[in-house]
């Protein structure tokens, strides 16, 4: 038996705590951004974010109504989406309180920063995967505002490469679930991927 649930019949809230824990995990993107004036710079989570070309590479994060983030990137064209490591789970989690756009987050919760080498946003010191991009394009959807940025440079802590490829085991990206739920990596599996002209016949 199931239970059914229609979005157009329940309040738009409702709906979306529904989707954040039927869509997961969800890989989160923390976003640094830079003020317009170059003066504050601001740090915050974004569970909506994915991969969208590889051929421009480019990624895309939603800003669910108008964040600090999406603001300053309108405004300047540039971030830096840093993976979300367990390490820092604690400030990762302070980081999405709604601060004053004055008051950078970075400085607030005391993260350490480091320059970027393409763009002026700065990256997170302790991550150990950075992705520095251009903004591509925004798409306004209902409450919503994907961004899409173009990666112009990336940048992998040495620790985490095994055989020259960002390793799962070493980056420890947190994840969201549903509700205040959070996720770490458990076990991982690994299956190639079967080509149809490999498969036994008949």
């Amino acid at each position: 038996m199931r239970v059914d649930f229609d979005p157009e019949n329940m309040p738009a809230h409702d709906f979306y705590r529904l989707l954040t824990s039927v869509v997961v995990p969800r890989p989160i993107a923390w976003v640094s951004t830079l003020t317009a004036d170059g003066e504050t710079a601001n740090l915050a989570p974004h569970s909506f974010f994915t991969v969208s070309c590889v051929d421009p590479p480019i990624v895309q994060f939603t800003s669910v109504g108008r964040k600090d983030s999406l603001r300053n990137v309108e405004e300047t064209g540039e971030f830096v989406v840093n993976l979300a490591p367990e390490q820092l789970f604690a400030e990762i989690n302070a980081t999405a309180t709604d601060f004053p756009r004055h008051e950078g987050e970075f400085d607030a919760v005391g993260i350490a920063r480091e320059p970027s080498l393409r763009v002026r946003p700065p990256r997170v010191a302790g991550s150990p995967a950075a992705l520095e991009c251009t903004l591509h394009s925004t798409l306004r959807l209902g409450d919503s505002t994907v961004v899409f940025g173009r990666v112009v440079h990336a940048v992998v802590s040495e620790e985490a490469l095994v055989e020259g490829r960002p390793d799962i085991r070493m980056l420890r990206p947190l994840a969201r679930l549903g509700g205040n739920e959070w996720s770490t990596v458990g076990e991982v599996s690994e299956l190639a991927r079967q080509r149809y002209q490999d498969e036994p016949r008949a």
